[in-house]
């Protein structure tokens, strides 16, 4: 059985992940790295089973040895820096990201705070199906203790990444902080940098995280900014590891805009490393045309925020992304984070001189047709009779084509894009009959 999807451990709390689960994980993950401080760092965001999960977490992570280290409601990124900021062997974020207060994860982090690779975790997930821990005894059993003030380092390290030279004096901005894990961070930095700022649905109760609010139903905070007549409006999701933009005028930025526009903005400034950058199969081919114009090459991963950084490293980047608001600079963080990219943002806005509306629209984007098919079974797709060559007759036609399975349904997803609307759907049409006769 395979426990890690494309980010962490997720399912329904107390029923995929239970304390059983959570406490054996742990205890796997602690027995898999290296050992040379002895110290993990455990946070989480704001829903009411991460008490459940935390307390099992800790009481694997000391009955093999490890100090824990509780600091409870933080950004999946802040854990990240903290972890190596804090010299721990390993970092542990509880969160189950964008999805409902229900659901819940576990997302582990190595001593530098990246993300496993699937080598360890298919170590840790070999150690936890053995089932055969080392429990220790006597003085050899660990401790945990919580600390509150940990929060003044993230600022820090986050206000850092923000232009020396620049301050948000004058600029309203409206944060919709989906009840999640930045509700106090986030209001806290943009009020030291100077900035007028609302704040909403920055009142967590275990249960409203993400509900109706943050990146993933960034409609509330589109009106907010057309209300208040903000400047620029922010929506993060449960951990803040997600960004969505709204610009002056209520409108949602699409996420390879914000790409590009971002991508455009460095390599101005001439610190795009390599005239590079890294996005996922998902982005749309208006974004690589745009950025063709400046000598800015794009490459390609899976789905998948991972992944990017993976192509990060591969090709010496210091900046990608996913069109669903993970962003990676990876001169100030080694995960997405969706404060360090906000501040990115308006450091950009306010030096491009221009309105929002304008600032993140320098290009169109191609038309993207898309659907799913609810399949029988999942073959490898390059073994179907014939579908090598109805995707080329796609591509002979100048189009771009992404035809996968879904890693969590029993679900075929099928895109087309290319320049012209109505040939995408022909062709989206085309394949989608022809899957149909092959899998349904």
């Amino acid at each position: 059985m395979k426990l890690f999807g494309t980010d962490g451990v997720r399912g329904k709390a107390g029923e995929v992940i239970t304390p059983f689960l959570s406490m054996n994980l742990a205890m796997a993950f602690g027995e898999c790295i290296p050992k040379k401080t002895g110290k993990i760092l455990v946070g989480k965001d704001t829903r009411r089973s991460g008490y459940m999960i935390e307390n099992a977490i800790v009481s694997g992570l000391t009955a093999i040895g490890f100090d824990v280290i509780q600091i409870g409601p933080m950004p999946t990124p802040a854990i990240a820096f903290l972890t190596e900021d804090m010299r721990c062997d390993g970092g542990i974020m509880i969160s189950a990201s964008h999805n409902p207060y229900y659901d819940n994860g576990i997302k582990f982090f190595d001593s530098e705070g990246n993300k496993l690779s699937q080598d360890i975790e298919k170590q840790i997930e070999k150690r936890y199906f053995e089932n055969n821990f080392e429990l220790k005894t006597n003085k050899e059993i660990g401790k945990s203790k919580r600390i509150d003030d940990v929060i003044g380092r993230y600022i820090v390290h986050i206000k850092s990444s923000f232009p020396k030279h620049l301050n948000l004096n004058g600029l309203r901005v409206v944060l919709d902080t989906a009840n999640g894990a930045a509700y106090k961070v986030a209001p806290t930095i943009f009020n030291e940098l100077g900035a007028d700022v609302i704040t909403i649905n920055d009142n967590p109760n275990g249960f409203n995280i993400n509900l109706n609010a943050g990146a993933m139903h960034p409609e509330m905070l589109a009106s907010k900014v057309r209300e208040y007549r903000a400047d620029i409006g922010f929506a993060f999701d449960g951990d803040a590891d997600r960004l969505v933009v709204v610009d002056e005028k209520g409108n949602i930025v699409d996420g390879d805009k914000l790409l590009g526009a971002l991508a455009y903005y460095l390599h101005k400034k001439n610190k795009l490393r390599n005239n590079a950058i890294a996005v996922t199969v998902m982005s749309n081919g208006g974004l690589e045309e745009f950025l063709k114009q400046y000598g800015i090459k794009v490459y390609r991963s899976a789905v998948g925020d991972k992944y990017v950084l993976e192509v990060m490293k591969k090709y010496d980047l210091n900046f990608g992304g996913e069109q669903s608001g993970h962003i990676i600079f990876s001169d100030y963080a080694k995960t997405g984070d969706g404060l360090v990219s906000a501040l990115q943002s308006v450091a950009y806005l306010i030096e491009s001189g221009k309105k929002a509306s304008e600032a993140f629209n320098l290009f169109e984007l191609y038309p993207q047709v898309q659907t799913s098919i609810v399949v029988s079974q999942k073959p490898p797709l390059e073994k179907i009779d014939g579908a090598k060559n109805i995707l080329k007759e796609v591509e002979k036609e100048g189009y771009r084509h992404l035809v996968r399975y879904s890693g969590t349904e029993n679900k075929l997803r099928l895109l087309v894009e290319g320049k012209d609307n109505k040939k995408a759907k022909e062709l989206l049409d085309k394949l989608t009959k022809f899957f149909k006769s092959k899998l349904v």
